[in-house]
């Protein structure tokens, strides 16, 4: 009679344990859930870290061109200045 009434507490300390890993492995997949779902956020703003880098790169770029094209005008606009400049000292001496 023993082994009769030892069965049920053999089976209720393996359905424990079982409820118990069961509960483990939940726990486990949780974390893997939390961990992928990390994961994939941090690909996103990886992703959106290199578009906004694209993004800058080229507003360097067009910056670049615009001071190249501005240096381009300022050596214009010296020229004309220098070039007025005699202009009127001409003038002034043909006034004289």
């Amino acid at each position: 009679m023993a082994s009769a009434e030892s069965q049920p507490r053999f089976g209720q300390s393996v359905k424990g344990l079982l409820s118990d890993k069961v509960g483990s492995c939940s726990g486990d997949v949780i974390a893997l859930t939390r961990q992928v779902l990390k994961g994939s956020r941090s690909q996103e703003l990886l992703g959106q870290a290199a578009r906004n880098m694209v993004i800058q790169e080229d507003a360097i770029l067009h910056s670049e061109d615009s001071l190249r094209k501005m240096s381009i005008i300022t050596t214009h606009l010296q020229y004309h200045v220098e070039h007025s400049k005699n202009l009127q000292d001409q003038l002034r001496h043909l006034l004289k």
